[in-house]
């Protein structure tokens, strides 16, 4: 199997067992809907704190198709005949990680501005927001798959994975809501931007060994 064509099978997959795409764009809009219901009329209250609250609905919307990145290809034996394959079983981790993130991140992205309307963002903070999620939202992706890749021959693994996976996340979230505290403060956002740039190189590196390494030990 070609890696486009794992690629496109991946992502078709996704979007066809949920999970993926509409699943998780319902969710994320679900959550953000609610926010201002809990948070009250208090519009710049909920400006201060919406794109805090979009990172965290994307964060939750990713885990929602993680279980299924390995455990399908674990159920019917593709996952053997990828180990067995000649492509480096690290190439095959962060080809279905881009997967992942082509049908579980980019739909969030499209409806981000939906979402920022709910959270009454202006022009600017949606823009610095979109930024943040184009260079962080990968390096989630590539996290999840860790996680997904120890969990692989679990049933029902969606809460380990997500205990897994939650930790790990936290600093892409911590850099992103400050790159975009510092936007809306008049503060020089490209540190914290180009650190979450670099924690999403750092994650397409480590994380396809890592993930590779665990994968490599299911029996």
């Amino acid at each position: 199997m070609s890696l486009l064509a794992l690629f496109l099978r991946d992502v078709r997959l996704a979007w066809s067992a949920g999970g993926g795409g509409p699943t998780g764009v319902i969710f994320y809009l679900a959550v953000t809907a609610v926010a201002p219901f809990a948070l009250g009329p208090d519009l710049p209250l909920l400006s201060r704190l919406g794109p805090a609250l979009l990172w965290i609905a994307v964060l939750l919307a990713l885990l929602l198709g993680l279980e299924r990145v390995f455990q399908s290809d674990q159920e019917d034996g593709t996952l053997d005949l990828l180990r067995l394959g000649d492509a480096p079983l690290e190439l095959i981790v962060l080809v279905k990680a881009a997967a992942h993130w082509t049908a579980a991140a980019l739909p969030l992205l499209v409806a981000t501005p939906l979402a920022a309307i709910l959270l009454n963002l202006d022009g600017a903070t949606l823009a610095l927001t979109l930024v943040t999620l184009v260079l962080g939202t990968p390096a989630l992706a590539l996290i999840g798959s860790i996680g997904a890749a120890v969990a692989v021959s679990l049933r029902r693994a969606g809460v380990l994975i997500a205990i897994l996976v939650l930790p790990l996340s936290i600093p892409v979230l911590i850099f992103a809501v400050a790159a975009i505290e510092a936007g809306a403060s008049g503060r020089a956002v490209l540190p914290p931007l180009a650190l979450l740039a670099a924690m999403s190189l750092v994650a397409g590196v480590v994380a396809p060994i890592a993930a590779a390494a665990a994968l490599r030990e299911i029996d």
